[in-house]
């Protein structure tokens, strides 16, 4: 049987693009990947002839990841930590990525990629420019009903529960939260299961202990301090991030309550800003750049022929517990 490119795409572990570059234009290739491309046409017998069928195949070689959050920077701390996981992988696959947010790049551009990483709240209309076009897909901290893209996701339900039985278990029983205005996947599954937690438990989730917020230290802190002022405040606060939960403790701090003694604050994320912090803060642990490499590795095999083992991958959560709790 003959061999194809794919074949040798495969057991190269390089893309079908860079295995028809490799013979038709080595010089554009790196020395080692063009080596590897080499040992597998040899072990495979593959027939460099046969690369003048792929040359047909239009190809730009651009990998786009796309930040799909209202009014996000690519310096957002979480999708920078995803970026970087890409960039580990995609480094020596001789694809150039592109990263923006999805505010800047605008729907003229869909044509400039071969494949498109959406990092957040990406919208159908967007996912749906990009089906149109036959750009391959993969979506990572984002669940969408009505498509089957490959994806990587946090276990956010496990998340959550960590960091409120965390709580509980130093007995509070007064547990407030601070909701932040996320993506609607986000938001909801991680309101759901605070409430669900608090009810396993049979403690109240009074309607006043709950607030939505925009996801920066001022709101955060204005809607802390209108929990923290009322009759029979709560004991303990989660922060629906370590922004938002950054902002309750400056509120605290500001009523004169000392942390964790009069209220503890638990955050999710784990961002840098914990350790900035004194006290410094729990928080739930995201393995961002591990959520980088795999949506990394799947856009490479969709772009390679390969179907993934399966659509959706399950990042698991740690909580890291400081002096704020």
């Amino acid at each position: 049987m003959a061999h194809t490119i794919k074949d040798v795409s495969r057991l190269s572990g390089v893309s079908t693009a860079t295995v028809s570059r490799a013979f038709s234009n080595p010089e554009s290739v790196r020395e080692a990947t063009r080596a590897k491309v080499m040992e597998a046409a040899r072990i495979l017998d593959y027939q460099p002839n046969a690369i003048a069928q792929s040359m047909a195949r239009q190809t730009t070689e651009h990998i786009a990841f796309l930040i799909c959050k209202h009014d996000s920077s690519i310096l957002d701390e979480f999708y920078a930590g995803i970026c970087d996981g890409i960039m580990r992988v995609t480094k020596d696959a001789d694809y150039r990525l592109l990263v923006s947010t999805a505010d800047d790049w605008g729907s003229t551009r869909r044509n400039q990629v071969d494949g498109v990483i959406l990092g957040g709240s990406a919208t159908v209309g967007m996912i749906s420019g990009y089906v149109r076009q036959n750009t391959k897909i993969v979506l990572v901290n984002h669940e969408l009903g009505g498509f089957d893209f490959p994806r990587v996701v946090s276990d956010e339900q496990t998340g959550v529960r960590m960091a409120v039985e965390h709580l509980i278990s130093r007995g509070h029983r007064k547990i407030a939260m601070l909701a932040g205005r996320f993506s609607p996947y986000i938001c909801e599954v991680r309101f759901n299961t605070f409430c669900a937690v608090l009810k396993e438990h049979g403690l109240p989730i009074p309607d006043r202990y709950v607030r939505i917020c925009d996801p920066n230290i001022p709101d955060a802190e204005r809607q802390a301090e209108r929990i923290l002022i009322q009759q029979d405040p709560p004991t303990a606060i989660f922060g629906a991030n370590d922004v938002i939960a950054t902002g309750a403790m400056k509120a605290a701090i500001r009523l004169g309550r000392k942390i964790p003694d009069d209220v503890a604050v638990i955050g999710y994320d784990d961002s840098r800003v914990c350790e900035a912090l004194e006290p410094e803060m729990s928080s739930v642990h995201t393995d961002c750049t591990r959520m980088g490499e795999l949506s990394a590795k799947l856009m490479l095999d969709l772009l390679s022929g390969n179907k993934p083992e399966k659509n959706r991958f399950v990042i698991e959560p740690k909580l890291v517990i400081r002096g704020s709790t």
